[in-house]
């Protein structure tokens, strides 16, 4: 398994790489509340996962020191989502509601492709040997 710190830095790369191409699409196209709320969705995604990650790190030291840690910040996690839709809610003519959602999902899924095609460059370095 990739240590938690290459995760984080090739999605931080990615989910910028996606967020331009966002504020392209904003800026560029006439699908403006579509393209806001992807960039809502997915800085308040990607704030997300720094959360994680800086609680992930930390639960690792607990337990290399042998303590406990009482959670992962699922509950500040699932507040900054529920505060994303209720902007997206508040502000219709600003922020498609659909694409908000899909822009906090965003870190899941470059998360999940990524250890995807990690399995796979792994799977063809382990035949070709």
């Amino acid at each position: 398994m990739p240590d938690i710190k290459v995760i984080f830095t090739r999605s931080t790369k990615y989910l910028f790489f996606l967020l331009a191409l966002f504020v392209l699409g904003w800026g560029f196209t006439t699908y403006q509340t579509v393209f806001a709320g992807l960039i809502l969705g997915t800085t308040i995604s990607f704030f997300n996962l720094w959360l994680l990650y800086r609680k992930s790190i930390k639960l690792s030291e607990a337990v290399a020191n042998g303590r406990t840690v009482y959670s992962l910040g699922s509950i500040s996690r699932l507040a900054s989502a529920a505060l994303v839709v209720l902007i997206a809610i508040r502000y219709p003519e600003y922020f498609n509601i659909l694409s908000s959602i899909i822009g906090i999902m965003t870190t899941y899924f470059v998360i999940i492709i990524d250890l995807i095609f990690l399995r796979v460059i792994k799977g063809k370095q382990q035949e070709e040997r």
